[in-house]
This record gives C-alpha cells, sequence and structure tokens, in this order.
C-alpha cells in the first residue's frame, strides 16, 4: 500500500507542479512584498520567517487531502478490492497514512528547495535533518485527520468543503505568517490549540533558530495528536463499507 501510494505521486508529475505553484507565489508575493515592512518592525528578514510556514502549509495541504483517495476508491469500487486483500484493515489504513505522509514530506522538502533559492538560507544545514523529522510528523498527523474525516463521509464534495473549512483556519492560526510573540493574548491562546502551531515553531526552532514554545512541547504536541488521530483513523476506517 505504502509503494502504491508512492508510485501514484510520482506518475502525477502535473500535480507535483500544481502543488508547488501556490507556495511559490506566497514566498515571492509575500517574503518580498512584505519583507520590508516586517524589516521597519524590527523583525528581521521576513523571507526567513515565512519560509518555515510555507513549508507547513505545502505539507497540510497535501497531508489532509490524501483522504480523498479514499472516496475515489470507495466511489468506483477500488477500495472493496483493498478490503478483500488477505492483510488488514489496520494495516491498509496505515499503508495509506505512510504514503500520503512520504508524498506530503517530498513536497515540504521541494518547497523548502525553492526557498533556498529564493534566497531563504538556513541557520544551520545540521538543523535541516531534524527539520525533516518534523517536516514528516506533520505530514502523519494530518494525512491520518484526512483519513479519518474521508472514513465518515461518501462524497467528495461533502469532504472538500470540510477540509477548506477546516485547513484555512489552522494554517492562518498557527502563527505561519506572524510572529505569535508579537500577537494578542487571545489568538495566542487559538494557536495553542492549533496543532499545526506546534509543527511550523519546531521547523523555525531547527531552520531559523526562533521559537515561540518550548521545542520539547512542540514535538511531544506532535507525537502525542499524531497517535491520537492514528488511532481515531485506524477505527473509524476498520468500520468503513466499502
Amino acid at each position: 500500500m505504502w509503494l502504491r501510494e508512492v508510485k501514484r505521486f510520482i506518475r502525477s508529475k502535473s500535480r507535483i507542479v500544481g502543488a508547488l505553484g501556490q507556495p511559490l507565489l506566497f514566498l515571492i508575493a509575500l517574503g518580498y512584498g512584505l519583507g520590508p515592512v516586517f524589516a521597519k518592525a524590527g523583525q528581521g528578514n521576513y523571507l526567513e520567517f515565512i519560509a518555515p510556514g510555507i513549508i507547513g502549509m505545502t505539507i497540510i495541504f497535501t497531508a489532509i487531502f490524501n483522504g480523498i483517495q479514499v472516496i475515489w476508491d470507495r466511489q468506483f469500487g477500488f477500495l472493496k478490492e483493498t478490503m478483500v486483500a488477505p492483510v488488514s484493515r489496520l494495516s491498509i489504513m496505515f499503508g495509506r497514512t505512510l504514503g500520503g505522509a512520504t508524498v506530503s514530506t517530498a513536497q515540504g522538502i521541494l518547497v523548502l528547495i525553492l526557498a533556498t533559492v529564493a534566497g531563504f538560507r538556513p541557520v544551520s544545514l545540521i538543523g535541516i535533518l531534524p527539520a525533516l523529522v518534523v517536516m514528516l510528523l506533520i505530514a502523519l498527523l494530518f494525512s491520518a485527520l484526512g483519513i479519518m474525516v474521508a472514513s465518515l463521509l461518501k462524497d467528495m464534495q461533502g469532504f472538500q468543503l470540510i477540509m477548506n473549512f477546516l485547513v484555512m483556519p489552522l494554517v492562518f492560526l498557527s502563527g505561519a505568517f506572524f510572529p505569535l510573540g508579537d500577537a494578542p493574548s487571545l489568538l495566542v491562546l487559538v494557536a495553542r490549540f492549533d496543532p499545526l502551531s506546534y509543527g511550523i515553531d519546531a521547523l523555525r526552532y531547527f531552520l531559523i533558530g526562533t521559537n515561540a514554545f518550548p521545542l520539547a512541547l512542540d514535538i511531544s504536541v506532535l507525537v502525542v495528536i499524531t497517535g491520537i488521530f492514528l488511532v481515531l483513523g485506524s477505527y473509524f476506517f476498520s468500520r468503513i463499507e466499502a
């Protein structure tokens, strides 16, 4: 199942180009457009600040919409063929989650490369390795969430409505585009309930050396929430009717 998802990613070159268009637009338009304002406010280089946020945004979009493949396979009968295979539904769910997370992490790496070309410079090359681990944790978390929601729905339109309603607040309230340290206390409180906040905060720590929350808290929240969504996703996927 994992190999199947990776092969599907490799074949869909047009999807890769489309997925990279939006992050590149954000990097150039916001990174350079708001850079002077950010610098005058004494916050430093906005491109460097926003790059980890754009990486996190790319990962969550790709990972969470991985769940639509479940609904697609369900509508066209492919899921029924998968279910009769001599493997447990738990293994199928984990395979789909890991496959979606692999695709999302790969796209996050591509955005990191594009950001470097655009002028982003990590504070340390060594920090890139743990940053990749954080990317994978973010991808696993939201890939499991997407599959969990898809297991409860039967039509793609409903899934897209729910995910669009969910994804944009998660991104914009995570501190991806603004520093949480200078944000109003109410906004910071809301960000603390957003799991993406901790992922982007950990990415900033490893890539640019700044963070709003303790690193141990970032990693702990990501691991715990990922585990919760994996358990819930496995439960709902095991009860799905192909």
